[in-house]
């Protein structure tokens, strides 16, 4: 690091579990965010923020009007514009040193598992169970960490799933194919989704501000990951936490 990185990182480098060498692993690090709507607008900012070295952000869908109450990576000016070029854009004036990539295309199939190989942590803020459980498979065949975070009408939720701990469940432990989830992801899901019932503006600013977090202590090694499930209350402020073991009958981390 040059003086001027030195000076951008410092009130995180003076911190003991970061450290020189925690920067150091940031600045090194790669993450995948699949999803650059109402969480992954706070991903994506504090990640290029806090110095990650390589940031690829994911997301097929345009900037509508009704996405500017949340979605703080994106501006009025940037209506009809794919969001994964409108939230590059807004982290790279935040920080021009993060090697920023936007993908454009709906992410599945061989693309989805080579863009994760390459990473070295996930983010999903997506909006469909199906991408969801696309990127937890991908997570788990590449053994790299997933943080997946959730939030609808003021209820959110935030779970680390680690392929490389063989104690970690994984998504499909948490919500088996076809048993249904209500939550959001990014934006909402197939089975609930904002536009039919609503969201709070900050509560996915919360939720993806602590996705982040869990990404910079994993990349930086700071700290101990999240485990189990932890859900919020934003009406009663209220945080729970719940233990989530692995299920040996998952169809996509028990035993083949």
């Amino acid at each position: 690091m040059d003086d001027q990185a030195l000076l951008r990182y410092s009130r995180q480098i003076m911190l003991d579990p970061i450290d020189i060498d925690g920067q150091e692993r940031l600045l090194a690090g790669h993450a995948l965010v699949v999803g650059a709507g109402g969480l992954g607008s706070p991903v994506a900012l504090y990640l290029s923020a806090a110095g990650l070295g390589r940031l690829t952000l994911a997301d097929a869908d345009e900037v509508e009007l009704s996405n500017l109450q949340r979605q703080i990576a994106h501006a009025t000016a940037d209506l009809g514009r794919n969001k994964a070029e409108s939230a590059r854009e807004a982290a790279l004036a935040l920080n021009p040193g993060c090697a920023i990539q936007a993908i454009t295309e709906h992410l599945d199939g061989a693309a989805l598992a080579r863009a994760v190989a390459e990473a070295d942590v996930v983010l999903d803020c997506t909006d469909r169970f199906s991408s969801r459980y696309a990127i937890n498979a991908a997570c788990r065949t590449a053994r790299v960490p997933l943080v997946s975070g959730a939030a609808i009408r003021f209820s959110g939720q935030l779970a680390v799933f680690d392929a490389r701990d063989p104690d970690s469940p994984c998504y499909a432990c948490l919500y088996p194919p076809g048993g249904g989830e209500s939550g959001e992801s990014g934006e909402g899901d197939e089975a609930l989704s904002c536009a039919e019932s609503g969201v709070v503006a900050p509560l996915v600013g919360l939720i993806g501000s602590f996705q982040a977090l869990e990404a910079i202590k994993l990349l930086s090694g700071a700290g101990t990951p999240h485990r189990g499930l932890s859900t919020f209350d934003g009406l009663g402020g209220q945080w729970r936490h719940f233990r989530v073991p692995r299920d040996p009958a998952c169809p996509v981390c028990g035993p083949a």
